[in-house]
């Protein structure tokens, strides 16, 4: 590994260490200066489908229906005393319709007074509803209802409250939410993965460097999203995941790299900050190996989320580039900032060291391996690799077996909005009129191409109105016709996220497929139909997803290790956990296994966009364990192939047992460390307010338990075993300079340098 690209890298960091410092900070004090922008950026979630019945219903309503909005909201009023008839409460009324009018990007607000108004009054006479429609996009309609929510705020007085609910005023209540449930999560686990990290690294100086390189990471991919907010558009949701991921994979990176580093100075007797030399050696041996390490991981992330690019929503594009220039940052941290501190600090590392928590030393040339309980452990599953390898294959088996019942759905977090304007809202919504009110389904009809119906259409229009009328789970009915096209305003029974309304919106659609009338074309759109839609988008997209993600994980493992054998192992093996992990999580969430144990109440699917995010994330994740697990046997295999060099098949497969007892001895303590951390991380959003929260802490979580310690300890071995020499096949016929294994004639000490000063 000497004289490798990565080699000279790591000891120009070491080198330029004080110039890298600087120039983070310079970057980290802009990145913080722009961090308070963001939110202001930041939008609700987009889930149209390019090309969707719900898109065209949108472009028709907005193109000839402008006058009732794009969007319709409810204005909710509710009295503790008297009636809506008081003259007191009629002035309020009137006076917060007048102010919704006067608002920019409110295209129409229908009174509970107005002489079109239809049941806009409950029957004890306590609560009034008003339909504002809001004209713009989906995404300037939440802006608008930002401005909305704090004017009628200011109307709520004299024992009447207002409050404003829909599909954008939700999103902006449950943004805010999700936030403070990442502060919150974020208050018990990063306690937690400190005490990890000290233990782990055996002192409090190296135990508070991952944190804070987390920090970094997480400071300068929030200034990159900034920078890219002012072109693209990202909801709040998304910083959400971006932290939760980014804290998780900082400080993994970072431990991998100190860790290694660390060990190569005490290999090399370091104990003065002034053995530059030696701590430049160290510095690059480090990059060479861990360093090298977590890049390939990350570019495996990396690449496994521009697979999502494949579903043609605007939620799964944010979601890629947003998880994307995270991992990238807090990559560059770790390959950057961190060796340049632990250059800069040396032995110093050790500092405030915990008595008995003491890091294993990788032994020097002709000193006696010691048999440490890794190596035992490595030993153990491999004198039986049938027996550990079936009883786990089994166990994951049995947890995959529930993704063949996934359901999809969206989730609009309305159980946690109670304390919010739109969760008031939504409650009197529940108690005097109907759930659905806060966001009708769209239903328009046109001629084929969107032109106007003639006098032919006009009895199958009736015919469809007839039917819509009579069906039980439509409490109302607004028609509207505008330019010879028909729309009408159907109000569910049920709220806009239940699987009533899911399954009405596709009975509706398959009504209107069957009018046969060449004359007339019905469209079925509104928020409950874009999860339809997404909802069939993604199904539709799933197997191409898959298809890229395996594709390009195997073409890139194959290059990297050199093997045709190990990229097709790890990627079967990360498939059994991914889908494990997955099953789990649909056997709590959607069937509702331990619901009362995590205070939610099951809605009986997953968020529409989790399987896939989560798929593909934890695809990635996988591969961060995998690829430092092997690499290091791959090191040692190198290392003693070059030093044997026999080409006897029985010598071949005594070096295959020892090279993984040397990786499994010397990756063990960090994967373990770094899998407990990740799950304290992600484990904590389990108190999360917002279900989806909850969805994505629990299935990250439990995939890589089941990763570090089913998969790397037990399958991996026992696997390794059974295939002997074959896991390095063809080895040195098939290289890539720069990515292939750093490991070279070894047991030679790195040659010396010149002293950086």
């Amino acid at each position: 590994m000497v004289g490798s690209l990565w080699f000279r890298c790591g000891r120009a960091v070491a080198r330029w260490r004080w110039l890298v410092l600087a120039v983070w900070l310079l970057a980290l004090i802009g990145c913080a200066v722009a961090y308070p922008q963001l939110s202001r950026h930041l939008q609700g979630p987009d889930y149209s489908v390019t090309g969707s019945e719900s898109a065209a219903v949108e472009h028709l309503v907005r193109s000839h229906f402008s006058q009732l909005g794009s969007e319709q909201d409810a204005l909710v009023f509710a009295t503790a005393t008297g009636t809506v008839d008081d003259p007191a409460v009629r002035t309020i009324v009137a006076a917060t319709l007048d102010a919704v009018r006067a608002e920019p990007g409110v295209a129409t607000a229908i009174g509970p007074f107005d002489m079109f108004a239809q049941g806009q009054v409950s029957a004890d006479r306590r609560a009034a509803v008003a339909v504002v429609g809001l004209d713009g996009t989906a995404r300037t309609n939440m802006a608008v209802a930002k401005r909305l929510q704090r004017v009628v705020t200011s109307h709520t007085r004299d024992g009447v409250a207002v409050s404003l609910t829909g599909f954008s005023p939700t999103s902006n209540d449950l943004g805010r939410i999700e936030n403070a449930d990442a502060e919150r999560s974020e208050s018990i686990g990063l306690p937690v993965a400190l005490i990890v990290l000290i233990v782990a690294l055996g002192s409090v100086v190296a135990g508070v460097l991952p944190l804070l390189a987390a920090g970094a990471g997480l400071l300068s991919a929030f200034g990159v999203i900034t920078a890219l907010s002012t072109g693209l558009t990202f909801d709040a949701m998304l910083v959400v995941v971006a932290t939760m991921i980014g804290t998780g994979i900082g400080i993994d990176y970072s431990l991998f790299v100190i860790a290694r580093i660390r060990e190569e100075m005490d290999r090399r007797a370091v104990v003065d900050r002034r053995q530059h030399a030696e701590i430049a050696d160290a510095v690059g041996v480090g990059l060479a190996t861990a360093g090298r390490t977590i890049a390939i991981s990350g570019l495996i992330l990396m690449i496994a989320m521009c697979s999502l690019l494949f579903v043609h929503s605007p939620v799964f594009h944010e979601i890629t580039i947003g998880i994307i220039a995270t991992v990238l940052c807090v990559l560059l941290v770790a390959l950057t900032l961190v060796p340049a501190i632990v250059a800069v600090l040396g032995p110093w590392l050790n500092r405030l060291g915990v008595r008995g928590l003491r890091p294993i030393r990788r032994a020097r040339p002709g000193e006696p391996r010691p048999d440490r309980p890794w190596r035992r452990w490595a030993y153990l599953v491999m004198g039986r690799p049938v027996v550990f390898g079936a009883m786990v294959t089994v166990v994951l088996v049995v947890a995959l077996l529930p993704v063949a019942g996934l359901r999809y759905g969206i989730d609009y977090g309305l159980r946690s909005l109670a304390d919010t304007p739109s969760g008031r809202a939504n409650t009197v919504l529940q108690q005097d009129f109907s759930p659905g009110l806060m966001s009708p389904i769209q239903i328009v009809a046109t001629a084929p191409g969107g032109g106007p119906i003639g006098p032919g259409g006009e009895r199958t229009i009736q015919r469809f109105e007839s039917l819509l009328r009579s069906d039980a789970r439509v409490v109302a009915v607004a028609p509207d016709t505008e330019q010879g096209r028909r729309l009408w305003l159907a109000v569910p029974r049920d709220p806009v996220d239940s699987n009533a309304a899911l399954t009405l919106v596709r009975d509706l659609r398959r009504e209107a497929r069957a009018l046969s009338d060449p004359d007339v074309h019905v469209l079925v759109g509104g928020a409950t139909a874009m999860s339809v839609d997404v909802s069939d988008e993604t199904t539709s997209a799933l197997p191409w997803v898959l298809v890229a993600v395996l594709a390009l994980t195997l073409v890139f493992l194959a290059v990297v290790f050199r093997s045709a054998v190990l990229p097709i192992k790890a990627v079967l093996m990360n498939l059994l956990s991914t889908g494990a992990a997955l099953g789990i999580t649909i056997a709590i969430f959607q069937w509702g296994w331990g619901q009362s144990a995590l205070g939610f109440t099951s809605v009986g699917y997953l968020q529409v966009y989790l399987p896939i995010t989560v798929f593909v994330v934890l695809f990635g994740l996988s591969m961060d364990y995998e690829v430092f697990l092997l690499g290091r046997m791959k090191e040692s295999w190198d290392e003693r192939s070059t030093r044997e060099g026999s080409a006897d098949p029985s010598a071949a497969n005594t070096r295959n047992v020892e090279a993984v007892a040397d990786g499994i001895e010397h990756t063990a303590g960090p994967i373990t460390a770094a899998a407990v951390i990740m799950v304290v991380v992600f484990a904590s959003f389990v108190s999360a307010d917002v279900l989806e929260l909850k969805e994505f802490g629990v299935a990250l979580s439990v995939a890589v338990a089941i990763d570090a310690v089913l998969v790397r300890m037990v399958l991996v071995p026992a696997f390794m075993k059974l295939l002997g020499r074959w896991n390095w096949w063809p080895g040195n016929r098939f290289r890539l300079r720069g990515w292939s294994s750093p490991a070279g004639p070894t047991g030679a000490r790195p040659k010396r340098h010149k002293s950086f000063r």
